[in-house]
């Protein structure tokens, strides 16, 4: 066995045999890592309450030459607890871990995927804004190299004020005379702008309005498309009552 350090946030965790539990975490430098702690849920464990979903902490771990490596050592960076304590809060910071954990690849080496996602945490866990999830959706498909196109039209290249809709399979928005994808008004363009801009605080910084919800449902549906699947914890986000 080898012993190797990282920093890492956990994204996911589920029970093993009688008292361990495997960890699934987005680490800084080894990408995706599935890793065992043993012993970790009895009630003896020195750091079970560091290894929750949301932690982000300094690990130590060892190599077992098999799928899963070992957890020896754990030390918090941050705690998730401010999180867990704000329903909301919650829910965006948990919507963060699914699609992280969907497009971070096992041992393979994602810096953006770990530096954004302890980034927005770290935000999240002294802040709130209706439309942070969204900003990161954003901001998570334009390194992914899938961007929302909202400078011009997509199709004919119309000047960005001539906006009126976005299509999801063409990766951008659309004037009147090209438009086959969902009504988008043109504030909603405007917040879009920014986010991909770089004008993330002005964007989070706004109050909750028609347009910051049209943005909202408009980045889950891109994530969505581009993982090919549906979003859980944003889904409970919006049907709570489920």
């Amino acid at each position: 066995m080898s012993l190797y350090r990282d920093k890492a946030v956990v994204l996911r965790t589920y029970d093993l045999r009688e008292a361990d539990r495997i960890i699934v975490m987005m680490t800084e430098n080894h990408g995706k890592v599935r890793a065992v702690a043993k012993g970790v849920r009895k009630t003896s464990s020195k750091f079970g309450a560091r290894l929750e979903p949301l932690s982000h902490i300094d690990v130590l771990l060892s190599t077992s030459g098999k799928d899963l490596d070992i957890v020896s050592q754990v030390d918090l960076i941050s705690s998730a607890r401010g999180l867990y304590t704000d329903l909301d809060r919650l829910t965006r910071g948990l919507a963060m871990l699914e699609a992280v954990d969907q497009l971070g690849m096992d041992r393979e080496p994602t810096v953006h995927l770990y530096k954004m996602l302890a980034g927005a945490l770290t935000w999240l866990a002294e802040n709130d804004s209706s439309i942070v999830l969204a900003a990161f959706y954003f901001k998570l498909l334009v390194v992914e190299g899938v961007g929302a196109h909202v400078d011009s039209c997509v199709e004919c290249g119309a000047s960005a004020d001539q906006l009126v809709a976005f299509d999801l399979f063409k990766g951008g928005g659309q004037c009147r005379e090209c438009r086959t994808g969902t009504t988008l008004s043109q504030q909603a363009f405007e917040i879009i702008r920014k986010i991909v801009g770089g004008q993330l605080n002005q964007v989070l910084a706004l109050p909750e309005s028609s347009a910051t919800r049209e943005v909202s449902d408009l980045a889950t549906h891109c994530m969505e498309h581009h993982l090919e699947r549906k979003l859980r914890s944003v889904a409970v986000f919006e049907h709570p009552e489920r």
